[in-house]
């Protein structure tokens, strides 16, 4: 059976990526096309587009793209309807995925999405363009389902992909000749055996320009800890280099954000996929935001939940500290890091309320089990063609 699957940035890789393995695993035969990245590429997907070309952040970035994103869109169209497959596979990226979920359902393809888009945070109603378009929606947050039924519609929650993928995750292994679970790692990160404290300041240029520097503005008043950054090789090395290039002591190392938080002691964190991450790994942190004047003045208006990390919405209480655009200064990043690092007043409390997190989010296989139903559904619908 074919699938076609459509990821628009690297957190979507990765799960489209474990998805495909799960989906071949039950369906040896399976043949998978997506818009993504090289971990779908390795999974066995051919790759149609890669997803840098489309990650666009905010809502002025969007715009101003729109020429792009439009002619993209068009593109995928045409490649799903030349290809037609069995299933369409989206992986959130709403703004586009709602796009073709709404052209798939008009052409007779199926439409499985997996990941919802966060209709929850804001636009709830977009709740009902997913019911009209998706025939069968796989979420991940547990409250999710509580949230669709309001608009009578029936998901299936499969649990978060990010328990596979850590529970997958061996440190080291992407590091030849180090020899874990020895400290090698940190040694080779830190200077003069001091403590790492993670900077991870997203996967797009524009989340890293507006972020990063403020992030950096820090590392100087903690001279006892050793400062690395998190960077993406879906960038390019330039663009840290221009913004590190005043801090010759912070370092730096490539696609290895779960290795970093392995040997971490705390960590300055962009909103998104790695708060969760982080907490998962129990590292304290702090979490920071900042888009711009526009972007930030139109979200605002229509976010809908009280918290923007997603370790916030899943305890629906403040786990963790979340600075935002005008509260993302230097003096409130130190403050904050100054209560999670050791010896501060809320890292023993932050750890605690981690446990708690992890026991609502409950048990890996959230891709087996999406995997396992999608290929059961796709047969089914053969059978009764």
């Amino acid at each position: 059976m074919t699938y076609y699957l459509i990821a628009g940035e690297r957190s979507g890789d990765l799960h489209g990526a474990n998805l495909i393995r799960a989906i071949r695993q039950h369906d040896p035969q399976a043949q998978c096309r997506a818009y993504g990245g090289e971990q779908m590429e390795a999974a066995g997907a051919v790759l149609v587009r890669h997803y840098r070309e489309m990650a666009f952040m905010g809502f002025l970035e969007v715009v101003r793209n729109l020429g792009t994103i439009r002619r993209i869109l068009r593109e995928c169209q045409a490649d799903l309807l030349a290809n037609r497959p069995d299933a369409l596979i989206l992986i959130d990226y709403a703004g586009f995925n709602l796009r073709m979920a709404r052209f798939a359902k008009k052409h007779g393809i199926r439409v499985f999405y997996y990941i919802s888009p966060k209709v929850w945070a804001w636009n709830q109603r977009r709740a009902l363009t997913i019911k009209a378009n998706v025939d069968r929606l796989f979420t991940i947050l547990p409250f999710e389902t509580e949230f669709f039924a309001r608009y009578d519609y029936e998901v299936e929650y499969v649990g978060n992909p990010l328990l596979d993928a850590l529970a997958d995750f061996q440190p080291g292994l992407d590091w030849p000749g180090l020899d874990w679970p020895s400290p090698t790692f940190g040694d080779a990160l830190s200077a003069n055996n001091r403590p790492v404290v993670a900077l991870l300041p997203g996967s797009r240029r524009q989340e890293i320009t507006m972020i990063l520097p403020l992030m950096l503005t820090v590392t100087r008043r903690f001279p006892q800890y050793t400062f690395v950054v998190g960077t993406v090789s879906n960038l390019p090395e330039s663009l840290y280099d221009s913004l590190l290039t005043d801090y010759p002591d912070v370092r730096r190392v490539s696609d290895a954000a779960y290795d970093l938080l392995h040997v971490a002691t705390a960590a300055l964190v962009t909103s998104g996929t790695a708060t969760l991450e982080t907490a998962l790994l129990n590292v304290p942190q702090v979490v920071c935001y900042k888009t711009t004047g526009v972007s930030y003045a139109i979200a605002k208006r229509l976010i809908a939940v009280p918290f923007i990390s997603l370790v916030n919405l899943i305890a629906n209480r403040a786990v963790v500290t979340e600075l935002i655009q005008n509260d993302l200064t230097p003096s409130r990043i130190e403050q904050e890091l100054r209560a999670i690092l050791p010896g501060g007043d809320r890292r023993d409390q932050q750890l605690a309320d981690y446990a708690t997190v992890r026991q609502i989010m409950g048990d890996p296989g959230a891709s087996e089990r999406a995997g396992k139903r999608m290929v059961e559904l796709v047969a089914d619908q053969t059978k009764n063609r």
